[in-house]
């Protein structure tokens, strides 16, 4: 019986930073645009941490049935690790998604915006397919494109939209930068696992194109999202304070391209997460500093 400390472990806190960053920024273009929404800023923020503990859940039931998870480093696996049964860890999964579910109608019925039904049903799927079900596309290489696509288009152009009835294209930029760093995280997660995925047959991105390449590949993800700030700056120069959270993510830069292995990486997937929410506060401060200027 797992205790309730294994639990939130399970719930891979650091990963959370992922889920809050695109409301921020796409509260930041809201407000670039108009008058944000506070309370439907809340409810979002809510909906994307609750879709985030519930793909956790869901990849550790999956990833823990399959045994996938049976010689991984890094965090509590309750279900690799045999510390929850595997039908627990499944309900938490459920019953997590299905809060998401309910907060997201209350969402969707504040803003009036039904039409977002059906992205939050999609969001659902997408985290439940990840590694569920028979033949889930994080086993074929697709996580980062469906993690680029629903923690980075879709959550921040979607709280965006709720709040103001519109988009932009700083919405966007922002959508991309944000998109670009939640795949990061994704993409230094599997690199720590390329030698235990290639024994379990996971065929991950990272599994497909190497070592090597997953490293280019997560620098060059940290560079779009720096190049982003440089594309938002066209509409608000004060986006450029988003130059600041470089900081967050450097010495994250000199572990990965510097070779790092295994339980080495464990850090850089916290830091990657922690430069997400940097990243989006900053730009956020910077839209804020703008208006109070005005």
């Amino acid at each position: 019986m797992a205790t309730f400390q294994q639990w939130v472990a399970g719930a891979r806190p650091r990963t959370l930073f992922a889920a809050i960053a695109p409301v921020v920024i796409g509260t930041a273009a809201a407000a670039q645009h108009s008058e944000p929404s506070w309370a439907i800023a809340l409810l979002a923020a809510i909906v994307a941490l609750a879709l985030q503990i519930g793909v956790n859940f869901a990849n550790d039931y999956s990833d823990g049935i399959r045994g996938t998870d049976d010689s991984r480093v890094g965090p509590v696996r309750l279900v690799g690790q045999k510390l929850a049964r595997p039908e627990s860890v499944k309900a938490a999964a459920f019953l997590t998604f299905g809060f998401a579910a309910i907060t997201g109608l209350a969402l969707v019925a504040l803003a009036e915006a039904w039409w977002l039904l059906p992205l939050g049903v999609a969001s659902i799927w997408a985290a439940w397919k990840y590694t569920g079900g028979d033949n889930p596309y994080g086993y074929r290489g697709l996580g980062e494109l469906f993690v680029f696509v629903f923690f980075g288009l879709v959550a921040t152009l979607g709280t965006m939209y709720a709040e103001t009835g519109t988009l932009s294209w700083f919405a966007l930029a922002a959508a991309v930068g944000v998109g670009a760093i939640a795949s990061a995280i994704l993409v230094v997660n599997n690199l720590r696992d390329i030698p235990t995925d290639q024994i379990s047959g996971k065929q991950t991105l990272a599994v497909r194109i190497g070592d090597t390449g997953t490293r280019r590949l997560w620098l060059g993800l940290i560079v779009v999202s720096i190049l982003c700030i440089g594309i938002m700056a066209i509409w608000n120069v004060w986006a450029l304070v988003g130059l600041l959270s470089i900081a967050a993510i450097w010495r994250a830069v000199t572990v990965v391209m510097g070779g790092a292995e295994g339980r080495r990486l464990v850090p850089v997937l916290g830091s990657t997460g922690k430069y997400e929410l940097v990243y989006a506060v900053a730009v956020f401060a910077g839209v804020f500093i703008s208006r109070a200027l005005a």
